[in-house]
């Protein structure tokens, strides 16, 4: 499985690096040097804490924008470029809700895998949100990065689909055509944890296929043996920080006291 390869561990712990709002969003602080700062201390309390994985993610880019801004996501390669050389382990990005622009950054930066919601209609608080698969595939293909890898939310936080449907359907059904390099499954919000047996369901599915399944929300110290005997991996942020309140900034001793919990879940422990 790819993730072995790329993270070089058994069930890979990728960590949210969530950006502070930028320019041109309404919490913007008026200082793109205050949130490179902070983004390079969360970088640094991550990687010495342990994770496998990095994902940078505007997280704070409140309201999200069904179109972001073009100072967001040039502000975001700037930050990730200003990073670059500490960067010590596979990072990858999210442009949330933009797909598209979640893969070209990705090709601007480096970035080796990105997470987005490439397929499916939803609707939610921020309106009515339709994805285009094909035009994200052949954006990747044309940009000549086929080696980035795109994971799927196969429910995205907040939304639903426009017509309910198996969860087991919907999974294979991105999984056709085999461009789907993950699946993620969310929870209601961040920090709030999937269900379970949406987990295993979808778990069950991917697995023949070798496609790995993300814990996508809510992974915490409590509950990480439960989730990663659902999944192969886990994307996470607000666990990492400071009371594991989702607009903190990331507590090195949390990071290190969890992955301590998963080196014992490899080890057989």
């Amino acid at each position: 499985m790819w993730i072995h390869e790329m993270f070089g561990v058994e069930k890979p712990i990728v960590a949210l690096l969530h950006l502070d709002a930028l320019p041109g969003d309404p919490g913007f602080c008026g200082s793109l040097s205050q949130v490179l700062d902070h983004a390079g201390a969360d970088l640094e309390a991550l990687q010495k804490g342990g994770v496998d994985g990095i994902l940078f993610a505007n997280e704070f880019s409140l309201p999200y924008q069904p179109v972001a801004d073009i100072a967001v996501v040039s502000a975001m390669a700037y930050i990730i470029g200003a990073l670059k050389a500490d960067i010590r382990v596979p990072f990858g990005v999210n442009v949330v809700k933009n797909p598209i622009a979640t893969i070209e950054l990705g090709a601007g930066t480096g970035a080796r895998f990105g997470r987005s919601c490439f397929s499916g209609a939803y609707m939610g608080e921020y309106g009515l949100y339709t994805s285009n698969n094909g035009e994200a595939v052949r954006r990747r293909k044309a940009l000549g990065i086929e080696d980035f890898k795109m994971l799927y939310k196969v429910n995205p936080e907040a939304d639903t689909y426009l017509v309910q449907r198996d969860v087991k359907v919907v999974a294979k059904s991105i999984m056709f055509g085999d461009f789907a390099d993950g699946l993620c499954v969310s929870g209601a919000a961040a920090g709030c944890e999937p269900d379970d047996g949406i987990l295993s369901e979808v778990y069950s599915v991917a697995k023949p296929r070798g496609v790995p399944v993300f814990c996508n929300t809510g992974c915490r110290h409590d509950n990480v043996r439960d989730k990663l005997a659902r999944c192969d991996a886990v994307c996470m942020g607000s666990a990492f920080k400071k009371d594991g309140v989702f607009n903190g900034r990331v507590d090195e001793e949390r990071v290190r006291s969890f992955m301590d919990l998963v080196a014992d879940i490899r080890a057989g422990k």
